[in-house]
């Protein structure tokens, strides 16, 4: 079975045949920093780490683009308001979303440009829309796409123009239609000088949709693989993304993939709505490692509803999975590189149906419990080849889906780096001092020292061959 990827513009599964045979182009939307990241922005983070795990285990070579918008609307007001120059306060944000993508473990894209770094690609980009007779020039510093050039737009959600409904205190008085969008935004009285750039038509600034394209472009050629956001974004942004480049003469994506959202309560997560959670907030309160696992193992199509059960549940799974593979370590710790070379034919089959299935996370957690079922029944047997097998499939399962219990990114205990060691050795020598205690029938200090570890969160489990620990939640 070759991987099916639900195609939004299509509304089907389709097989993913990709433009270059061994090659696979994803373009990402990522974060516009305009305010710290919430968990709400890390789901389509999570879900396209997730695919490109996937593609990379399948053989292919993975190019992944994720941009970072530094410059709109929303920056400059929120950077007026604090007193703050708009540039600042944008890297500050970026840096903030490059902490959450690292505290949740979601690998680095390929490339991650950012809008400004581009401006002349996307002024090559709007003349070439001007030529083919698709934008037009309004007041000075102005262009805008006329929608109504182009035959296709409205393919992407399937709307005809007819139908589209336009926000009237948005529309410029300079546009020929209020369904024309923005490739260029003359400044606003107001606005800082450094916010614009020189262009034919006028100094100014680019309009949110004509980035992605033009980034799209230069990194991944015009025509590429795979786009991928939030399903908030498909209308108007992706539409007009696919507009714009289509009327530029580009084929753009070939397949469109959306995520759902992450709700609280029954709403989305939103800014606006005010129930937005960090990802530096919640990360001080639950482990990230169980904030991944919540997010990310829902189908990428399904709306995460995000709760203190949701939570519970994730801690539960997680402390069963990651328990087994502690156990089956102590006989033998199977290395990293063994564990990554596990491709899809060695694979347990259901596993790799599932992934196959649309990113079926769901069906393929389902894999990984029967395998840790097998593998405990080994343990309880005394069957080391066959403890070996199931820690081998168990984490190479769990490393596709970012969450290997034994990756640097969430081993607790012994570590290939300073604090790993420092609390190895730390907690060895109170578990040995704990040991001394319980063989001179000290209790009340066994007890004493457990209950110390215990609250510093570390779990200590005693068993025939003696006591092991982890760090709760990991």
């Amino acid at each position: 079975m070759s991987l099916k990827i639900y195609d939004s513009a299509a509304h089907s599964l389709r097989d993913f045949e990709p433009l270059e045979p061994g090659r696979a182009g994803i373009y990402l939307c990522g974060a516009t920093v305009q305010g710290a990241p919430h968990i709400g922005h890390m789901r389509s983070a999570l879900a396209f780490d997730v695919l490109a795990r996937w593609l990379r285990r399948s053989g292919y070579d993975v190019r992944m683009i994720r941009n970072v918008t530094d410059i709109d609307d929303k920056i400059l007001r929120k950077s007026a308001e604090a007193g703050r120059p708009w540039w600042e306060w944008a890297y500050r944000f970026e840096r903030e979303f490059s902490q959450a993508y690292r505290t949740l473990g979601v690998l680095p894209p390929t490339y991650e440009p950012r809008a400004t770094g581009h401006i002349a690609d996307q002024i090559e980009l709007i003349q070439a829309i001007l030529d083919a007779g698709h934008a037009y020039v309004g007041d000075p510093g102005n262009v805008y796409f006329d929608v109504a050039s182009l035959p296709d737009y409205g393919s992407l959600t399937r709307q005809s123009l007819a139908n589209m409904t336009v926000d009237e205190s948005e529309v410029e008085p300079d546009k020929r239609n209020p369904h024309d969008f923005a490739l260029w935004k003359a400044p606003k009285p107001g606005e800082p000088a450094t916010a614009a750039w020189a262009a034919p038509w006028g100094r100014g600034r680019p309009g949110w949709h004509i980035e992605c394209s033009a980034m799209a472009g230069r990194y991944l050629g015009k025509t590429f693989d795979i786009h991928g956001g939030g399903i908030d974004l498909r209308f108007p942004h992706h539409e007009n993304e696919q507009a714009q480049s289509h009327a530029a003469g580009r084929g753009f994506a070939r397949y469109w993939m959306h995520n759902a959202w992450v709700t609280i309560e029954g709403e989305k997560m939103s800014k606006s709505l005010g129930n937005s959670l960090t990802v530096e907030a919640v990360a001080r309160e639950v482990p990230p490692v169980i904030l991944r696992f919540a997010l990310g193992t829902v189908h990428y199509r399904s709306t995460v509803a995000y709760s203190p059960a949701t939570l519970a549940e994730a801690q539960a799974v997680w402390d069963r999975l990651a328990g087994f593979v502690a156990r089956a370590a102590e006989a033998e710790e199977i290395g990293l590189d063994e564990v990554a070379s596990l491709g899809p034919d060695r694979l347990p089959a259901e596993f790799t149906a599932a992934m196959d299935d649309d990113l079926n996370v769901s069906g393929a957690l389902a894999a990984v419990h029967e395998a840790v079922t097998k593998g405990n029944t080994a343990l309880s047997e005394r069957d080391p080849a066959g403890v070996r097998r199931a820690q081998l499939e168990v984490r190479s399962m769990l490393d596709i889906l970012g969450l290997d219990p034994l990756s640097p990114q969430w081993r607790s205990g012994a570590g290939s780096d300073a604090v790993g060691k420092a609390l190895d050795a730390l907690v060895a020598d109170m578990l040995e001092r704990r040991a001394q205690a319980r063989a001179a029938k000290d209790w009340a200090t066994a007890d004493a020292v457990r209950d110390s570890l215990s609250a510093a969160g570390v779990v200590v489990e005693d068993s025939p061959e003696g006591a092991r620990w982890h760090v709760e939640g990991r």
